[in-house]
Parts: C-alpha cells; structure tokens; sequence
C-alpha cells in the first residue's frame, strides 16, 4: 500500500501569471530598482538583442544615391590641336609653334591652304591641306575667303578620327599656347558633355563689333569632343547661312548658338587685341592660369634686348620650370624701408615706394595702344588700367628674369635690375641689382583650379644689393597689406 505524495503549490497562487507578477515585484524590492533605473536596463537590452541580430543576420549595403565613377584624369594625350595656318605664313610662323609643340607629347595637325613640299620637320606638327570651300558663299566685304577654310578646320579635324580625344582645340599659327596649363584648366569640365571653352577680346570695341559671347579664334578656344562631333554633322549647314560674316571664329560662334551652346568663358585665354609693348599686360595676369597668347607679330619683344623669338625662347624657360605659376603676380611690403613689390613669376618684379594697396596694382599699366590704329579709333578695354609714367624716374624700379632653376619641388628665379638712366632712387634700393624669389613648385589641386587663391610673399631681412623673395601660401587670415 502506499500513498499519495501531496504536491505543493506552485508560486502559492492560483494561475502562473499572477504568480510570476508576485515574485517579480517580490525581486525588484530586493534590488531596489526605480522605474528610471528599469527602463535604463531596457533600452540597454534592447540595444544588446539589435547587435546580436545584425551580426546574425548581416544585411546587404544598401546601393549609393549616385554610381558614376568619377572621370579619369585629363592629360596632355587627350587634347588634339588644330592649327590654322596658311602656305605663307607657317614658314615664318614656325618659330612660335615649336615653343609649346613637343613631338610624340602633343597631339597637333597645320592645316594648310595648299600644300608646301620644303615643311619637312621633326619638330613641327604634321601638315593637312584643307578642303576645297569654293562651293560655300562669302559676301563680306574686303574680307578674306580663307575665313570659310579655317572655319571647317573644326569639321576635317574631328573626321580625322583620332582616338582617345577628349578636347579639341584651335588656334593660329601665331599663337603660343601653355599646354599643361590648358590641360588644367579643361580638367575643370566634363568632355561628355558640350562645352565651348575660351574667352572674348581685351578690346571692347572689337567685342562690340562681333560679340561678347564669342570666343575669338586667335587666342584659342576649346570644344569638348561629344560637341564637336555633333558640330561637324551640321557646320557645313551653317556656313552656308553666315556668308556676310568676317570671320571663321563668328561662323563656329553661330553654328554653335544655333545648337544651342554658350560660351564658358576662361580668363587665361588671350586674343592680345593691343599692340606694342605688353609689360602692363603680363605683370598683372589675372588669377586664371595663362593658356594662351596671340597676335605674337604685333608685339615688341617681352624682355629687353632682345629679339622676339629669343625673348620667347627666355619666357618659355620659366613655363617649363613651373607652368601653374607664370605670370601669377603677387605682392610683398618692405614696412621697414616702406617699399612695395610687385612680383609676376617668371617675367618681372617691380618696386613702388611707399605703400601700394593691392588693389590698385591689379589694374594694367597702359604700356599698350589698341588693335585698331586711327585717330578716332577707340580705346577702351575690358579690365582696369591705369597711367603708366612717360617718365622713367616716376615709373617704379622694375627688374627682369635672368634664370631659372628647380631642385625637386624647391623652384628659385634670378631677376636683375633693368636700367632707368640716373634716376635717384630711395636708400634701400638704390644699389639693389638682383632679386631672388623662392617658392614651392605650384601643384594646383582641383580645389585651387576651381576656386584659385592669390599667394603671399615675404622680403628676407638685411639685403643691400641682392635680395631674397620667399612665395607661399596665404594664412586662413592672413591679408595681403602694409599695416600701418
């Protein structure tokens, strides 16, 4: 016989809900939590069983707002030159072309009007004789017919085919362009999509007499390969219509505002529609990188005492050495001595006494006199200008590129005093003859491209006939200016 065992209560209650309540309150008297203290512990649980979840279960990342890979780096490789030209001129002409043309570097076709068998030469580009442009009208009165050739240059040169083109660029045998420097510069824009890259005229009636909105031929100007394509499809068209125009630059302008494309305008494209002397000019360059120049025929040699093609041939040492930097002027003040001095890299160095604000030295000194020549001609231009003294003794003290040097990253210049006669110049300078500016070689990121920043310099201590000149970047405050 045996008996029943009686079993206890469970949790001495009668359902297991009310049970568990129990002895829950039952503990949280014992640990003596508060409500604050409990939902802390909560969210701290909740936090645990998230982690625990996700590294269990991992999810795929979700897809990026924008997948377009980001360009390749523009080159020198994906530009192509056109250069108009003419069986006369390019002969004489090809002095220029050689400074900024490098054979198996620079990808360049002449085009011609006819074509000339003694223009066998390494170092020039490869010559193309135009298309026939009898069948195309030209009513413009006293003008040149040429002007319907060189315009269709952009057509023959996209249907060449060249791979690899992501720029297509045109100029005159008369221009110098600053290839690495362009290439820069149209880095800034997308070649797929359409850009027409270049700059109006210095003179404002020029301007006024074709238009703001077009970029002049002579100082160069860029297509971007997917616009040149569509381009060449339709400019024959185009000139058809356009026959009582000057120019090939004011056909490409109309063709192109017909399609329905602006100009981008960029300020280191130069027409150089002056002539004379450039000194105001080129100390005074604008931020923009210096792409091109033109109208080389009109100007007087850029450095004193020499020929125009040898005072090129000295200008382009500097543009080989720091090409980012050429003509890039800034300011540095001697507040002891209170001088001013006006450094454009690579060309000159000018010095002012007294206090100069900048201001007033980013105007051009009018060492220049208009394109068109005529009592009644105009001249009026498109930047500030001010006087430039026909007194030498009242000009200040300017002093020119000897040489140039680079040890790595490390670039120094040597610029020696230029003669002014028996001026009587102030104490500190008066037996100054040459000048040394040191700086960084300028590597422009995309940042400095898009949004350029003029840099500043320093004058080192205790100088008596040489001086040194130190070029750096600004400070995030910093002011180019002598305090009082």
């Amino acid at each position: 016989m045996y008996f029943k065992r009686k079993r206890k209560p469970v949790f001495n209650s009668p359902s297991t809900p009310s049970r568990f309540l129990f002895y829950f309150k039952k503990m949280l008297k014992i640990l003596n939590l508060t409500p604050s203290r409990i939902k802390d512990l909560l969210l701290i649980f909740s936090l645990f069983i998230s982690i625990f979840l996700v590294f269990r279960h991992p999810q795929a990342p979700l897809p990026l707002a924008t997948t377009v890979p980001f360009p390749s780096s523009t080159c020198r490789h994906h530009l192509f030159f056109s250069i108009a030209c003419s069986s006369n001129s390019f002969p004489r002409r090809s002095s220029y072309i050689r400074l900024w043309y490098t054979p198996r570097a620079t990808r360049a076709v002449a085009f011609l009007d006819q074509p000339v068998s003694s223009l066998v030469d390494p170092t020039l580009p490869p010559v193309m004789v135009s298309g026939d442009t009898k069948s195309f009208p030209y009513t413009f009165k006293g003008g040149l017919r040429s002007a319907i050739r060189v315009a269709r240059v952009v057509k023959e040169a996209v249907e060449r085919n060249e791979t690899g083109i992501r720029w297509f660029v045109f100029g005159d045998d008369d221009t110098v362009f600053i290839v690495d420097n362009l290439v820069k510069v149209l880095s800034k824009y997308d070649h797929e999509k359409w850009f027409y890259v270049g700059s109006n005229s210095e003179s404002y009636e020029q301007n006024l007499k074709y238009s703001f909105d077009m970029a002049f031929g002579g100082g160069g100007f860029a297509i971007s390969y997917s616009l040149g394509k569509v381009l060449a499809r339709v400019l024959d068209s185009c000139l058809m219509r356009y026959a009582h125009l000057y120019g090939s630059d004011a056909r490409v302008w109309s063709c192109l505002a017909e399609l329905g494309v602006g100009l981008t305008h960029e300020r280191g494209f130069h027409q150089v529609d002056m002539r004379g002397n450039l000194f105001g000019m080129l100390t005074a360059h604008p931020l923009s990188p210096l792409v091109s120049l033109h109208h080389l025929d009109a100007m007087e040699p850029v450095f004193p005492n020499m020929s125009k093609t040898q005072a090129l041939e000295h200008f382009f040492k500097a543009v080989n050495v720091d090409s980012s930097r050429i003509l890039q002027q800034t300011v540095c003040y001697d507040r002891f001595n209170s001088l001013t001095v006006s450094v454009a890299w690579g060309y000159a160095i000018q010095f002012y006494e007294g206090n100069q604000l900048l201001p007033d030295l980013l105007s051009l000194q009018k060492t220049f006199s208009p394109w068109k020549r005529g009592a009644n001609v105009g001249a009026h231009f498109m930047f500030n200008t001010r006087e430039f003294p026909k007194d030498s003794c009242k000009r200040p003290l300017g002093f020119f590129l000897e040489s140039v040097g680079s040890d790595k990253n490390v670039v120094w210049s040597i610029y020696t005093r230029y003669s002014d006669g028996n001026c009587v110049r102030t104490d500190a300078i008066k037996n100054l003859k040459e000048v040394k500016v040191v700086s960084q070689k300028l590597e422009l990121d995309m940042e400095q491209i898009m949004a350029p920043r003029r840099q500043c310099c320093e004058i080192l201590p205790s100088y008596n006939e040489s001086m040194v000149i130190n070029i750096r970047k600004c400070g995030i405050d910093e002011l180019i200016s002598m305090n009082a």
